[in-house]
């Protein structure tokens, strides 16, 4: 299909709804929450906002559906963008999924709070699905009201941008607006003290929201849960949404065989999974709610919850207030998103033999673990492929860990040391890290328990004795713990550092400066030796190329939640001038930014989120 080479106006974008004349849609049109069953979409009109105003947009993402900021810039333009005034050719429904939340699934949880606008063809001939958030209540609802308010949309709209000039495959988002007065209520800590927040709404942009759960409403009756999917036993369903997806989006892998698309979609749905969370360790950021309903199968970032970018460095680093096991900590993403790879590949097993399948999933670890490297290589600057490389990565992080190093700055900061032979002072760059570390005190003012120390102490006892293979406990199948919901990784956890506060309190501030120091004394001379071997015969400007790489991959600015929040702070009060700087700021990321307190983090920032 060929359209005219014309920017578009918000009355003109051509629409194209291919979702909703392909895939079946709900023939109920009650708006009210129910099962949906045999449809992967149920018809929906956005509930209008009062008084609309843009808090911000995106201009690069809105050029994906052909609008100029011209268009952007009309008076008209909020209230398209929020679903008080109904765009010409659009088709606004709501898109039924399940999942697996935090392990368990859960059954139907669909668009309580998003809904597919329509899909718009550009002037390139490219397809792009528009999606608004926060328009208003959908059959998957539930006892929610649809909304989503000012503060959580920010941290969406820029986050979405952000990640997109990182380089991490995201979905994006093209404007957002707020109500000037509607407001929803909300109880931001889940503490009794509700307030009223204003309505918004975001356009979010990707050439699909498709999501591992969207296959998982065939799924059968499940022994853990007694849940099962509203469409479950539908295979000829579940083959017209293989087929769709395939076509649509992976149309190199279509085959007439299916059993050979099948597994051809499966491979590389897992590659793209596997590179998406090796782009994410390798940036610090974590997702907080990786269940498989917020996993893409194009390999995006999809639906910005409780997200954060990790400043100090902690593996066990956890954004979500609600994950008190660390489920979905740092240093567990990797395996989490293999573990939805599977899931996703119990249902294309439906239609497809699971030993065609499972092999897939075994090619998972090399996957990640190649794309992992190459990043990491990239961000020290090293041009070459040499065996202890993996080493060199894994002992910098123990050390980032150990001296409580802020995640993104080390980088920059090794990106500007000069390691050249006939100019490397080590001194001066221990000196350099050293800058970058936290003190003692500021160690021990950060570190959060939950129990107390004897309580912590004793609770792991009984994590030592009833979990894990040599557990004593575990013959009996007995679990105590679960008993009182207490989770056993949040035990360990907070042993863990009980045990570091009472090193911190045993050493002065001078030997904690020291052991600092010699711990990255030690690192550097390591670099600085895998540095020398790499350029050894390099045929270009060795120095001057490996800077260029380390210049292209190793941020500045990422949008820290302090950063965020003043942001949130100033938009509330009806001034969005900041939120628009921040926008500008991380169209950029790796120039530094004329505020000196962007690239700067705040070491009491344990960015547990809640989001609503």
């Amino acid at each position: 299909m060929r359209h005219v080479r014309t920017m578009k106006t918000l009355e003109t974008l051509v629409f194209d709804n291919a979702a909703l004349r392909e895939l079946p849609v709900d023939s109920v049109t009650e708006n009210v929450p129910r099962q949906v069953r045999d449809a992967c979409f149920s018809r929906v009109s956005p509930s209008p906002l009062r008084s609309p105003a843009t808090v911000a947009y995106s201009e690069s993402a809105m050029k994906l559906i052909g609008l100029t900021k011209t268009e952007l810039e009309r008076s008209e333009f909020p209230s398209y963008l929020c679903g008080s005034k109904e765009i010409p050719g659009a088709d606004y429904a709501a898109h039924c999924y399940c999942g697996h939340q935090f392990g368990y699934f859960s059954g139907q949880l669909g668009d309580g709070a998003t809904m597919y606008v329509g899909e718009v063809i550009n002037e390139e001939d490219q397809r792009w699905e528009i999606q608004f958030k926060g328009a208003g209540k959908t059959p998957f609802s539930r006892s929610a009201d649809g909304r989503k308010v000012l503060r959580s949309s920010i941290r969406e709209f820029l986050c979405s941008e952000a990640m997109f000039h990182l380089g991490v495959p995201t979905t994006r988002a093209g404007s957002c607006v707020v109500s000037t007065k509607d407001t929803v209520v909300r109880d931001i800590n889940y503490d009794g003290n509700p307030k009223n927040e204003k309505c918004t709404v975001i356009l979010r942009i990707a050439p699909t929201f498709l999501r591992f759960g969207s296959f998982e409403i065939f799924k059968s009756l499940d022994r853990i849960t007694s849940r099962q999917g509203p469409s479950v036993g539908k295979k000829d369903m579940l083959r017209a949404m293989l087929s769709y997806t395939t076509q649509s989006f992976y149309p190199d892998l279509v085959r007439e065989n299916e059993v050979e698309m099948v597994t051809g979609l499966y491979r590389e749905i897992m590659i793209r999974t596997a590179k998406l969370v090796a782009k994410w360790q390798t940036v610090g950021f974590c997702h907080g709610v990786l269940n498989t309903d917020n996993m893409s199968i194009l390999g995006l970032t999809i639906d910005y919850g409780p997200y954060a970018f990790m400043e100090t460095f902690d593996p066990g680093f956890v954004c979500n207030g609600s994950d008190d096991g660390g489920r979905y900590s740092y240093e567990q993403q990797p395996e989490i998103c293999k573990w939805n790879v599977k899931k996703l590949g119990e249902m294309f097993a439906l239609v497809c033999p699971s030993t065609s399948l499972e092999p897939i999933i075994e090619e998972w670890d090399s996957v990640y673990n190649t794309e992992y490297l190459r990043l990491m290589r990239a961000k020290l600057g090293l041009l070459d492929v040499q065996e202890g490389h993996g080493k060199l990565v894994e002992d910098l992080f123990t050390v980032m860990h150990e001296t409580s190093s802020d995640f993104t700055n080390t980088f920059r900061l090794l990106q500007d040391v000069d390691f050249s032979s006939a100019n490397f002072a080590i001194e001066e760059a221990v000196s350099k890290m050293i800058s970058n570390c936290l003190t003692r005190e500021e160690c021990q003012k950060v570190i959060k328990t939950k129990y107390s120390k004897a309580d912590a102490h004793s609770l792991y006892k009984v994590v030592q004795q009833f979990h894990g293979d040599d557990a004593r406990g575990n013959d009996a199948g007995f679990n105590p713990l679960a008993a009182y919901g207490i989770n056993a990784g949040a035990v360990v956890r907070d042993y863990e550092l009980h045990l570091r506060l009472e090193q911190l309190g045993k050493s002065s501030d001078n030997e904690h400066t020291d052991k600092q120091a010699d711990r990255w004394r030690s690192w550097l001379m390591n670099y600085k030796a895998a540095i020398d071997i790499d350029g050894d015969g390099y045929s270009g400007d060795y120095w001057v190329d490996r800077g260029k790489v380390q210049e292209a991959v190793n941020p500045a600015v990422i949008p820290r939640n302090h950063v965020l929040q003043r942001a949130i702070d100033k938009a509330e009060k009806g001034n969005y001038t900041l939120t628009r700087r921040l926008l500008e700021v991380f169209e950029d990321p790796y120039q530094v930014p004329s505020e000196d307190w962007i690239p700067t983090r705040n070491i009491e920032d344990k960015a547990a989120c809640v989001v609503t």
